[in-house]
């Protein structure tokens, strides 16, 4: 049996189920899949918070509206948890485990018998705290449990037109925050518009580390590789730099390492685990 037929035939066994959805590769698939497999039977919920970009809701409701699954935005109070805020190398436990609740005080609710997210079959090696929330509330991750691969989710989806099939991952805003550096939301803003500017210039891969230094906040700036020609240009720097001044930033740096993607496309173990799958 095919991967997809194989995942047709576990949501149909589960008869309904809640989707931790994003609006990336893999949740995206997912929730498509399940609202064609079991229509009203399935529900997208989406956490909304200040790790979350204002563009990336945007996109991820808009794309709920063009498959016509059905979506829920909920408030999710991470920011409540001093356990998050402090960012200790384990803070997606924190983020999921507020997701997971609030979505299992839903699915009571709404009458949902199970709870997905979209894990896939590569995540498997990686350190990922927030599989330790999954587990703590039983939350399925029906993707990763019949094998299919983060390329295969990518073929699949273009096959269904879903555009996230070539949409780059994106972590969560807090995974720009170096862990034990306190995670506020005036920080998350700040990376946020930051980011924002240098999409708005033409980067495509690129990442703002927000530092905080003793004589001010500090933007480390990672491009890729093959972007990092641009950066020969003054009149481009001195804008980016104006820019990102304007925010707050009392100085801008450019990492030399570039940024690059990893084997799950992510640029180091922290934010492996705060994408937004």
């Amino acid at each position: 049996m095919e991967k997809l037929e194989q995942l047709e035939a576990l949501l149909k066994e589960m008869g309904g189920c809640l989707v931790a959805y994003s609006g990336g590769v893999d949740s995206a698939f997912l929730a498509y899949t399940a609202h064609r497999i079991l229509g009203d039977a399935s529900l997208a919920v989406l956490a909304d918070s200040p790790s979350l970009p204002r563009a990336e809701l945007k996109e991820a409701v808009a794309l709920a509206n063009q498959f016509g699954f059905a979506l829920e935005v909920i408030q999710t109070a991470e920011f409540d948890n001093e356990d998050y805020l402090t960012n200790p190398p384990n803070r997606c436990y924190f983020c999921k485990h507020a997701l997971f609740e609030s979505m299992e005080r839903l699915a009571s609710q709404k009458h949902f018998p199970y709870l997905v997210y979209g894990e896939n079959a590569d995540d498997a090696g990686d350190v990922r705290p927030g599989v330790q929330a999954a587990k703590a509330f039983q939350v399925k991750a029906p993707l990763k449990e019949i094998g299919m691969t983060k390329a295969e989710i990518r073929a699949l989806s273009a096959q269904c037109g879903l555009p996230t099939a070539e949409k780059p991952q994106m972590a969560c805003l807090s995974s720009r925050i170096p862990h034990g550096e306190r995670v506020t939301p005036a920080k998350l803003s700040q990376v946020e518009e930051a980011e924002k500017f240098l999409k708005e210039c033409g980067f495509f891969d690129v990442r703002v580390r927000h530092h905080e230094m003793q004589q001010g906040a500090l933007a480390r700036i990672e491009i890729g590789p093959s972007e990092f020609s641009r950066c020969l240009d003054e009149s481009l720097r001195h804008q980016v730099v104006d820019a990102l001044k304007a925010l707050g930033y009392h100085q801008v740096t450019l990492d030399l390492r570039a940024y690059q993607r990893a084997t799950h496309e992510a640029g180091s173990v922290g934010e492996r685990e705060a994408i937004r799958s």
